[in-house]
């Protein structure tokens, strides 16, 4: 016993650093005779659909009053509460799982065994010609049998691949997480702008209706004094009643995005809050576009997520041709045996086993071709992804620099508006022109207002999108936008 315990621990141990130092895979299958793991084990999950980041897994607690929020404020919880990071976030427990199902593959299997029995034998069953007592039956007599067992793989080669396939699948998930960060960054930025622009249009067309009122005050007033016909009042008053209900509109507008913009970030759809950064419209930071790229090629986390599934498909590959080569076992196992627990004597064995696989039927042919087959595609997808990306970081940089032209050219037809509606105004009040050209330039007043809220908004998208395309939304999102 002193002797056998040595050699079976020094077999384990040889083989543990080897073992702890591989990287994950996909599962593997079991140590016994036929390691024939599936080559269709699925490679580690890309981020989450869209629509999930439209939610949230955890949800604030509703505090009195109003709460008080930037855009800086939103996406931290948002990064705290949203459904799609969460939802992300749990597949590195997935990845860690196929990482220590694999790594079993390669550790030390150990067991204990103690098992007592009572037999009656037949000899002659058996062809031994004896007899006791005149008969071939022997006992009823007891068996005792405890002994641990210890088995190894030591070599495995289909194991090693799949193992290190596995820490590339970690890193993936890893790459995941940080891509749904991104996500997280732009859906919040995006739902807080479209609240400030909504609330922008309410409070345009509540200035629309309280023109429209004094227009249809001078009206009725004119009509007393006799400048004005009845078509001039009910034109007004038409006008009025026009942009009242634009009012109606833009509030519950405005309490729907509201309800949506909470729900996203993990606010209680009931709780009262306060956007603290009004509508940004900083200068767009310089960007050179072929440096800009190179840097996205290195930070994008999608594109690095799906580089770590590549390599893993690559090693799986390697993996499905190792299922080819021999593998190697020890088995040993040491213990008492006897009649009873006090006449038990010591025996142990030790056993090395060489497995060398000749035909498998197609089978290994058939993993092979499969796991390449997923290579093959990963590496189309590689392809795609890097033009889109180069194709999505000039698209934003030309819409950051198209809706920066817009905003100024909206804010020019905002002054000009504004005076024609003042002219017409005063020509109506002179009695020189009807109330028709007075409503036809309150009409593009609003319409003015409206360009203006739409173009900024446009201009703020373009502006995260440029950052999440650069894969710095997290980190920089502050300074396109210009918030607290």
């Amino acid at each position: 016993m002193t002797r056998i315990l040595p050699v079976l621990l020094l077999g384990c141990l040889l083989s543990l650093p080897l073992a702890a130092q591989l990287p994950t895979a996909a599962p593997s299958s079991s140590q016994g005779s036929n390691n024939t793991a599936s080559q269709s084990d699925p490679l580690p999950p890309s981020t989450p659909p869209l629509d999930v980041f439209m939610g949230s897994a955890k949800v604030e607690k509703p505090v009195a009053g109003t709460v008080k929020l930037s855009i800086r404020e939103a996406m931290d919880l948002g990064l705290k509460h949203n459904l799609g990071l969460l939802l992300s976030q749990q597949q590195t427990e997935t990845a860690r799982a196929q990482h220590w199902r694999s790594l079993s593959a390669l550790l030390p299997k150990a067991e204990v065994r103690a098992a007592e029995s009572v037999q009656q034998v037949n000899l002659a069953a058996f062809g031994i010609p004896f007899t006791v007592n005149g008969s071939t039956i022997v006992g009823p007599f007891s068996i005792f049998d405890a002994r641990p067992t210890v088995t190894e793989r030591l070599l495995d080669f289909n194991a090693l691949n799949r193992l290190r396939a596995a820490d590339e699948g970690e890193k993936a998930v890893r790459h995941n997480i940080d891509d749904a960060r991104e996500l997280v960054i732009l859906v919040v930025g995006n739902e807080y702008l479209l609240t400030l622009a909504d609330a922008a249009l309410l409070e345009s067309a509540l200035a629309q209706a309280t023109t429209a009122k004094a227009i249809y005050d001078r009206s009725v007033d004119l009509k007393k004094a006799g400048v004005a016909a009845g078509i001039d009042v009910l034109r007004s008053q038409v006008q009025l009643r026009q942009q009242q209900q634009r009012v109606l509109t833009a509030q519950n507008q405005l309490a729907q995005q509201r309800m949506q913009f909470a729900r996203v970030i993990g606010l209680p759809v009931s709780q009262a809050f306060e956007l603290t950064d009004q509508v940004p419209n900083p200068p767009t930071p310089p960007v050179d576009l072929e440096e800009a790229l190179a840097r996205a090629y290195e930070r994008r986390p999608d594109y690095l997520a799906l580089a770590s599934r590549v390599k893993a498909a690559e090693l799986m590959v390697r993996a499905a041709q190792g299922e080819a080569l021999p593998t190697f076992d020890l088995n040993g196992d040491i213990g008492v045996i006897g009649r009873s627990v006090g006449s038990s004597r010591e025996t142990y064995s030790v056993a090395g086993a060489l497995r060398i696989p000749v035909f498998q039927g197609g089978r290994i042919k058939a993993d092979v071709m499969q796991a390449q087959s997923n290579l093959r595609q990963l590496r189309f997808q590689m392809e795609d992804m890097k033009n889109r990306i180069e194709m999505e970081v000039r698209s934003a940089a030309l819409d950051v620099n198209s809706s920066g032209d817009q905003v100024k050219v909206a804010r020019d037809s905002i002054g000009l508006a504004g005076e024609q509606l003042k002219q017409s105004q005063d020509r109506y009040a002179s009695g020189v022109s009807g109330s028709l050209e007075v409503v036809q330039s309150q009409e593009a007043v609003a319409t003015a207002d409206e360009t203006l809220i739409q173009a900024l908004y446009r201009n703020n998208i373009a502006k995260l999108t440029l950052a999440r395309a650069l894969g710095v939304a997290e980190q920089q999102a502050r300074a396109f936008l210009g918030g607290r």
